[in-house]
């Protein structure tokens, strides 16, 4: 048996999975936590939650500052386009 946080299996795909959903007693769950740890498995029957949790953590939306983060990197990726055509630009290409 193997632990890992959601963080830390990103990514992979594991033959089996038990899921701790429940509210941890510092920080909190969100969206993006739940999505990685329900979906790291092979399917239903590969996955087994660990405990009752409260179903409203599904109804939450996404934390403003999560979304931003999400946005960032197309905010990024427009930056850096303008800098390379600067780059060319002064170069004379």
């Amino acid at each position: 048996m193997h632990l890992r946080t959601t963080y830390r299996s990103q990514g992979q795909t594991l033959p089996s999975v038990i899921v701790d959903i429940a509210t941890p007693p510092t920080g909190g769950l969100n969206l993006f936590n739940l999505y990685v740890g329900l979906s790291r498995s092979r399917g239903r029957s590969h996955m087994q939650l660990l405990r009752d949790f409260d179903e409203n953590i599904f109804m939450k939306t996404h934390c403003e500052e999560l979304l931003m983060e999400d946005d960032s990197p197309e905010e990024e990726n427009k930056k850096t386009l303008i800098w390379w055509n600067e780059i060319r630009c002064a170069q004379g290409e």
